[in-house]
């Protein structure tokens, strides 16, 4: 797999972003991308296969049963391209449903070169495929793939899992307004979102009985702590999931044990805790059906299908740039 490399200084941009966060007045917070390095992505796929954790299976039990009515809805000749790849495993499913069509170009899109890595060698046995990797943000590597399609070609671009509920509501529509901008009509959209379930539930699957997900989190300490020389002591902070019944979402945190003081030398930084204070690391926003038709429109889409997993409450969305 050709894999494009990121050009910008992510060591910078970690660093600033973590200045502003952990001086924002109020609550400090941490973008949640932040949490996917090789160690938070290996840290996710253990997750992923948590019985707690039911949304990547509905994810990909949806596209095993769907892919070939997926891929028959597209208008053709398409080349593919997923916004957070990840392993790439539940993407077998379309790109295999595809390849039976015609010879496929997926670009799988990631900041974690790990991932692409990962990626690749999930996929590479798929007859008829060629793979070219973009260790890039979503939306510059999905410029950069659309600046070089073919005249004749469609894109089709996935968002699966339930990345889009990592952004508050308006703030979700805003991204697939910009996804629509870099689209043409007649392009298409897949987009998973998981839907309104139980508090209950959601707590258990946030914050898991052997701890794999307050590992994940307390992770993104100790890659403050690698990449940017900060002292952390992850013994002193505590992973917290919290229902936001306002917001329909469900938040992770990490909660200061003690009144303590973190130096962040590549930040420029010494930051204060009080005892009980936390950093608000993620969100997952959860839907209702309808709303997501409603999502749609308001960013230039329309839903052409939605499909929905009977055992975990969870939808993918084929969108239709108009």
């Amino acid at each position: 797999m050709l894999v494009h490399a990121i050009t910008s200084n992510v060591t910078y941009e970690f660093a600033s972003d973590v200045h502003a966060g952990l001086t924002r007045p109020g609550q400090k917070e941490l973008p949640s991308k932040y949490l996917y390095d090789d160690v938070g992505s290996a840290l996710f796929e253990v997750i992923s296969r948590l019985p707690e954790y039911g949304l990547t299976r509905a994810d990909e039990r949806l596209l095993r049963r769907h892919a070939s009515e997926i891929v028959d809805r597209l208008a053709a000749p398409v080349a593919v391209v997923e916004l957070g790849s990840g392993s790439g495993k539940k993407t077998r499913w379309v790109l295999e449903a595809l390849c039976r069509r015609q010879r496929t170009f997926y670009y799988p899109i990631e900041i974690s070169r790990s991932a692409l890595a990962m990626c690749e060698r999930e996929l590479r046995d798929i007859d008829a495929i060629s793979i070219v990797g973009f260790e890039r943000e979503y939306l510059d590597g999905l410029l950069e793939v659309a600046a070089h399609r073919k005249a004749d070609q469609h894109l089709f671009v996935l968002f699966l899992g339930s990345t889009i509920g990592n952004f508050d509501r308006a703030a979700g529509v805003k991204f697939l307004v910009e996804v629509r901008r870099i689209l043409e009509p007649g392009d298409s959209l897949l987009l998973g979102t998981d839907l309104e379930k139980p508090s209950t539930q959601l707590l258990a699957a946030y914050d898991d009985g052997l701890g794999v997900t307050a590992a994940f989190n307390l992770n993104l300490l100790a890659r403050i702590n690698r990449d940017l020389d900060a002292d952390f002591d992850l013994e002193q902070f505590a992973h917290v999931a919290r229902i936001n019944h306002e917001a329909r979402s469900i938040e992770m945190h990490l909660r200061s044990r003690r009144r303590q003081t973190v130096s962040i030398p590549a930040a420029e930084l010494d930051v204060e805790f009080l005892e009980g204070e936390t950093i608000w690391t993620e969100s997952s926003h959860k839907y209702s059906t309808e709303e997501i038709f409603q999502m749609a429109r308001n960013a230039g889409f329309s839903c052409q299908a939605q499909w929905i997993d009977d055992e975990w409450s969870f939808a993918e969305n084929l969108l239709t740039a108009e």
